[in-house]
């Protein structure tokens, strides 16, 4: 988590850090960064799901960074990321390479009240071209994520001790560790 909360602090537009836990919750996370938003939000700009991707991918480069190998932990994380930049890239028209468009309709199950699976408007040439953006988005998103962790990575083992400790901080103890961090 501290890989997340390192670059969630760090990044421009990241709503502000809450809490941080190592405590394992369900099957599916391990532990986790929350933050919560300053004022009600409805939308979400370029920039913004671009930090939100370099936030969901500081997991995996401290893992990358620390252990010099990656694990399984970091599942979730990727998928939500894959999604965000395919969302960012075939409904947001946040494409620099494919434009202001759309790609893809999900279809209406009307009588069901829920929308259905994604109809295909588009080539196999257009299908390649989204893939290669939403890649380079992702890659972009480790890249950055990989800057600022190994930038800052005092800051990082100094969360990483704390949380063993504690297993779980606030925000305010978050802002404290890193400030007195010199990286």
């Amino acid at each position: 988590e501290s890989g997340h909360t390192l670059v969630a602090e760090t990044v421009p537009t990241a709503e502000p850090v809450h809490k941080v836990s190592i405590i394992p919750r369900g099957v599916a996370a391990l532990g986790y960064t929350l933050q919560l938003p300053v004022s009600e939000k409805f939308l979400s700009t370029r920039d913004e799901l671009r930090d939100q991707l370099a936030i969901l991918l500081g997991g995996r480069v401290a893992e990358e960074i620390v252990f010099g190998d990656v694990s399984s932990g970091a599942q979730n994380d990727l998928e939500r990321a894959s999604e965000i930049a395919r969302a960012m890239v075939t409904r947001l028209g946040m494409s620099e390479r494919l434009g202001p468009v759309t790609y893809g309709r999900q279809q209406q199950l009307a009588f069901l009240g829920v929308e259905g699976p994604e109809e295909k408007n588009y080539s196999e040439a257009t299908a390649q071209l989204i893939d290669t953006e939403v890649r380079a988005l992702v890659e972009e998103a480790h890249a950055r994520a990989r800057r600022i962790v190994g930038e800052r990575h005092a800051a990082l083992e100094a969360l990483a001790k704390v949380l063993q400790e504690k297993e779980v901080i606030d925000g305010e103890e978050v802002k404290r560790i890193i400030g007195a961090v010199a990286d």
